[in-house]
């Protein structure tokens, strides 16, 4: 059940912080809200923080676009909006430059190896799991609350690209910061993420109101494991289906479950995307993933957003290591903050 994938969880996530206690000089970015260096923001933006600009003049300053045209060249078309909501996703936008893939590699080197090498704030994850499946030939390593842990993979959460289609795909209401992912398959032996829908995890949560964007750090083919979506699935049901796979190690589970006119749609579609392209989706997109046994990596990160005002559904804790908020209190402050609101941001 999910209860008990949550208590599992969360007896890992103390064992992750006996196991990696903070180090001198950890830093929690979790307690920062705007971006702490100069590679996701604006040439100008980069000039002040080289000059050592104050924070509060450089959050005046350009931090992020600054102009309503500034802002609308991250605006998705009509025409992609409309795809979005007819099929649940919408793949291939430009986000990152490569080097902006290759900080954010740089960063995930200094903590893809904990046993060995632990980053100093190993511990703040919500949780890391360097083999997810627990079989050596079916190896993932999935984790979540990085943005707590290295500084780019805790800005990008303030990226434009990202925020301005997050925002238009949620009806243009303001945009929350839910928690991160990471998911790396290795070469010859990377493992499969089952087939599955994201609300189906979130149900603590309500309304449903969220979005999920998968971003690739290295280019995605169906030999290396790219992502899979099933179109329309997002239509089939107004509440999600069980969960089947409680370690993503099977592909076969998931259609078990499903109707006969469901499986006649279980037509599953490759997302062929180039380092630095986003996949957004909906919270209820069936996907999912295949196996790596290619000679290339196949690494990606995903950062989970949802509507302001979205609220607690549970009196246990959302993730492990964030306090408690009780069931109707709104979700906000320290691990869930406010990244864009387009009143703030006109897009014209």
């Amino acid at each position: 059940s999910l209860r008990h994938r949550q208590l599992v969880r969360m007896a890992s996530k103390q064992k992750l912080l006996d196991k990696y206690p903070l180090q001198p000089g950890a830093k929690d970015l979790s307690l920062v809200h705007h971006p702490v260096t100069s590679d996701f923001l604006p040439t100008a933006s980069i000039i002040l923080v080289l000059f050592k600009v104050s924070f509060f003049l450089r959050r005046l300053l350009l931090l992020q676009p600054k102009t309503s045209s500034d802002w609308a060249k991250f605006k998705l078309s009509d025409e992609q909006i409309q795809f979005y909501h007819d099929n649940g996703y919408l793949t291939k936008i430009p986000v990152l430059t490569e080097a902006q893939v290759d900080k954010l590699k740089e960063d995930l080197a200094t903590i893809s190896n904990p046993d060995t090498n632990p980053h100093p704030a190993q511990g703040l994850f919500y949780e890391f799991w360097s083999n997810e499946s627990g079989d050596p030939s079916n190896v993932l390593l999935h984790a979540l609350g990085h943005w707590r842990v290295t500084p780019h993979f805790h800005d990008i959460l303030w990226h434009p690209a990202v925020l301005v289609a997050a925002s238009q795909l949620m009806d243009n209401k303001p945009v929350r910061f839910w928690h991160d992912q990471l998911f790396c398959k290795p070469p010859h032996y990377g493992g499969c993420v089952s087939w599955h829908q994201d609300y189906s995890y979130w149900t603590r949560t309500v309304p449903m109101a969220h979005l999920t964007v998968h971003i690739a750090l290295d280019d995605q083919m169906v030999e290396n494991g790219c992502l899979h979506y099933i179109p329309g699935s997002h239509k089939w049901t107004s509440k999600p289906l069980p969960i089947v796979d409680q370690h993503f190690g099977d592909m076969d589970a998931f259609p078990k479950i499903l109707t006969p006119e469901q499986r006649d749609q279980f037509r599953p579609a490759p997302m062929l995307l180039k380092k630095g392209e986003a996949a957004f989706h909906h919270p209820l997109t069936v996907h999912g993933s295949f196996a790596n046994k290619s000679e290339f990596p196949r690494r990606a990160c995903v950062l989970n957003f949802f509507a302001d005002g979205t609220a607690s559904d549970t009196n246990d804790q959302l993730l492990d290591g964030v306090p408690v908020y009780p069931p109707g209190a709104k979700l906000e402050g320290q691990f869930f903050p406010l990244l864009y609101d387009p009143k703030d941001t006109p897009v014209e």
